[in-house]
């Protein structure tokens, strides 16, 4: 199977409405546009990270850091940035982001994330995610805004797929790109959950990912999430790539 059919069929897997899916247990809150007070249990992409999940609580706080390299290949420096992500009302959450190449900052990122609402009797939930990012090299700054949705099917099967543009500049519309991020998680246990993640960008930032996962809950309040995959940039071929997240909530 090609790489192209393999990422067509998992982002409809993600968009598919499944009937006679059972909910999972969900959690109360007043979402505005909301359909039902449930909020389906959705885990978060490891790479292409979420202002806090869908649907998230006034006061939720969560601090984090991604740690990405390449295997091969003349750029296997190691990527990470810690973040700080913050609900300020249910349904809305910001975030302030680090980005560092080995020991140099390279980026000020910034994030908003609104939830839209739930449907589907509480098993699926969408909003919308703003990111900008401002260059400490050249001064430029860019924008990405991508469309969310969330489906749960049955205990133990989810989806969460971001559709939008990135690369958005003041400047010029030339380097505006697609932007697709899908992720399939399968819930192992209460504590571990499998996922399998897709990104693809066109445009001046093209791009291609696939990382499968691992996510595993370490105490009550403490994550890690470890992936192993490929990746390619806009030039040269798919390359092995490594990734390590540890989430901290309060």
């Amino acid at each position: 199977m090609s790489i192209r059919a393999l990422f067509c069929a998992s982002v409809v897997l993600g968009v598919v409405v499944a009937t006679g899916a059972d909910a999972q247990s969900a959690i109360p809150t007043s979402i505005p546009g909301a359909t039902s007070a449930a909020i389906p249990a959705i885990p978060e992409p490891m790479i292409f990270d979420m202002v806090r999940p869908l649907g998230a609580r006034r006061g939720e706080l969560e601090v984090n850091a991604l740690a990405q390299v390449n295997l091969s290949g003349p750029g296997r420096h190691v990527e990470w940035a810690p973040e700080v992500e913050y609900a300020v009302a249910d349904g809305f959450a910001v975030e302030i982001e680090l980005p560092f190449t080995k020991s140099r900052p390279t980026d000020y990122k910034i994030g908003l994330q609104g939830t839209f609402g739930t449907f589907r009797g509480g098993r699926s939930i969408h909003g919308v995610q703003y990111l900008g990012l401002h260059n400490r090299r050249d001064g430029g700054w860019s924008s990405s805004l991508l469309y969310l949705l969330g489906n749960r099917f049955g205990e133990r099967l989810s989806t969460m797929t971001m559709v939008g543009a990135g690369d958005v500049t003041l400047k010029s519309t030339k380097g505006t790109g697609l932007i697709v991020n899908h992720t399939t998680f399968w819930d192992v246990g209460p504590d571990t959950v499998l996922g399998f993640e897709v990104n693809r960008q066109t445009g001046a930032s093209r791009y291609w990912l696939l990382m499968p996962q691992l996510h595993r809950a370490i105490g009550q309040k403490v994550s890690a999430q470890i992936g192993a995959g490929t990746e390619r940039s806009a030039t040269g071929p798919f390359r092995p790539r490594v990734g390590l997240r540890v989430i901290r909530e309060f």
